[in-house]
């Protein structure tokens, strides 16, 4: 296991987070990982479980997401994310509200890795396939729980996101063709610097 440098601060307990094996390949062997599975509730259940096994001093969420803004094969960075798939309108809260929350919409945390363009993420249980909502341009299943446990937990945060479609008709085909590529473009940013 290597310590890692981020932004000038060296972690020396990273623990690196993937939803799925296919995602992280074994580019990240030897390393504290946990795959933590599809969804929020998911995501969730099984971070919690490897932070009490590894105690990390950063959790390090890598993973695949669809982009109408950002190209296939570009990461990028999020420190905002949407809980895009809450919906309780009807009852007279706001768009992606939690009821009865004090957290606000958008949950801002975690670390801007600098070099690398800015994006606000949307998590939500559903695979999308056409993508409206003008709020974030980042399309994936678990950040947000991953970040809010890491924010509750107070233990330093980062969320890349390899960009494998673009959430949209060919979003299921593109990210079979494209998840291969995404653990060497992370490998590359954090490790061979």
């Amino acid at each position: 296991m290597e310590n890692i440098k981020i932004n000038n601060k060296i972690y020396q307990n990273p623990l690196f987070v993937f939803a799925l094996e296919k995602e992280a390949g074994t580019a990240f062997s030897g390393e504290n990982v946990a795959f933590v599975g599809v969804g929020k509730i998911n995501a969730t259940y099984n971070l919690l479980k490897a932070i009490q096994k590894h105690n990390p001093d950063i959790i390090i969420n890598l993973g695949t997401a669809g982009s109408t803004k950002f190209n296939k094969g570009e990461v990028v960075c999020c420190t905002e994310f949407i809980q895009r798939d809450m919906d309780v309108m009807a009852l007279g809260f706001q768009k992606f509200e939690t009821p009865f929350s004090t957290d606000a919409v958008i949950l801002e945390y975690g670390i801007e890795l600098e070099g690398l363009p800015k994006g606000i993420c949307g998590s939500g249980d559903q695979f999308e396939m056409e993508h409206k909502n003008p709020e974030y341009n980042i399309i994936e299943m678990e950040a947000f729980a991953l970040a809010k446990v890491s924010k509750e937990e107070n233990i330093p945060f980062l969320s890349l996101k390899f960009i494998s479609d673009g959430a949209d008709g060919g979003a299921a085909e593109d990210w079979v063709e494209q998840v291969k590529y995404a653990a060497s473009a992370f490998k590359k940013i954090l490790f061979d610097k």
